[in-house]
């Protein structure tokens, strides 16, 4: 019963989300809105952490599996992609590496904040 507890909690807050997404005209997306939404909630200890954590845990475990869906639609499209596959590549590649280092330095940024 716990863990349907813990689930009807997060869905909850993804329907507020989705509420949010519909009634304000902001071109961003209803996750990023639960999100923060969920952010907030467990910063301002509105929501406990172990009132979550079970349920998060196993959402994060399986998450590599609700990739599947969307790299087998990637079969779909695989006529228009391969013309293009380089290019993709390429960014693919710049992306995770700009991203690495933009994350990298963020975090040695804060670490050295911190000790001073």
């Amino acid at each position: 019963m716990k863990y349907l507890k813990q689930f009807a909690l997060l869905l909850g807050i993804c329907f507020i989300a989705e509420l949010l997404h519909y009634l304000l005209p902001l071109p961003i997306p209803s996750s990023i809105y639960g999100i923060v939404l969920l952010f907030f909630l467990l910063y301002f200890h509105i929501i406990p952490v172990v009132q979550i954590k079970e349920t998060s845990s196993f959402l994060i475990e399986i998450m590599p599996a609700m990739f599947i869906p969307a790299a087998v639609g990637l079969i779909n499209v695989w006529d228009l992609m391969k013309d293009k596959l380089f290019a993709y590549l390429f960014v693919i590649v710049v992306s995770t590496i700009l991203v690495m280092a933009i994350s990298g330095l963020v975090t040695q940024g804060l670490i050295r904040r911190k000790r001073s």
